[in-house]
């Protein structure tokens, strides 16, 4: 049975979800969590671990209940590199971008790329996209959450 279960790919998505969801929870423990009617700083991270370990057993019970497919691979037979290129170029470009040219250029940045990284993507619209994305981004975190986040920068601050 834990031959069959080493094989599983909900078997390894669970164990990373435990790490996480302990790591989480660990690191909520160095703040203050105070009390229901007082939440402290660590009250939101130490609930959100709590709920990703609950959701864990899940995973892995049906990892355990669930017989062995024939399809069941860690990796898909098909990879797709330069899909997950791009979706993990993503945030990069963000950080760098946002970094030196703002929140509307890092905002853009991440998402054109993040969005070829979809095989049925097309330049246009992964232009459409970005800029739908960005211009509703900038106003919720600008104007509405007012996000100390400048809009447009040049060079390293």
């Amino acid at each position: 049975m834990f031959q069959t279960l080493l094989k599983k790919r909900d078997f390894y998505a669970g164990g990373l979800m435990t790490l996480l969801g302990a790591a989480i929870t660990l690191n909520s423990t160095t703040y203050s969590t105070g009390t229901l009617m007082h939440m402290g700083p660590g009250m939101f991270p130490f609930i959100l671990g709590i709920v990703l370990t609950f959701i864990v057993v899940l995973i892995l019970g049906t990892a355990l209940v669930t017989p062995l497919s024939d399809d069941e691979a860690i990796l898909p037979k098909n990879r797709e590199w330069v899909g997950w290129g791009c979706i993990l170029a993503g945030p990069i470009l963000f950080i760098i971008f946002g970094e030196f040219f703002g929140m509307v250029a890092g905002t853009f940045a991440c998402v054109f790329v993040s969005a070829l990284g979809d095989r049925t993507a097309t330049l246009k619209s992964s232009l459409v996209l970005a800029a739908g994305v960005t211009f509703f981004g900038v106003l919720l975190f600008s104007y509405v959450l007012q996000l100390p986040f400048p809009m447009f920068r040049w060079g390293h601050s």
